[in-house]
């Protein structure tokens, strides 16, 4: 359950979420073991967050031509 997020997908990521979330709300989880996981979660969540971030500004910078077709644009 340690490691790094950055290297996770948003779909591996958002799956071992609900995995910890699931986990937690089971209640089954020693204390010390419940923060651990909530920590993960905190950062998997997170994780998450920034890549629909990235996505999202992506996708606005997506902009249509007036012949209708599409183009980039650049978001920097």
């Amino acid at each position: 359950m340690t490691g790094e997020t950055n290297s996770l997908s948003f779909e591996d990521a958002l799956t071992e979420l609900e995995r910890i979330v699931r986990s937690l709300e089971g209640g089954q989880l020693k204390l010390e073991e419940a923060i651990t996981s909530y920590e993960r979660g905190a950062a998997l969540r997170a994780h998450c967050e920034s890549k629909l971030r990235e996505a999202e500004e992506r996708v606005q910078a997506i902009v249509k031509r007036a012949d209708g077709s599409l183009d980039a644009k650049n978001v920097d």
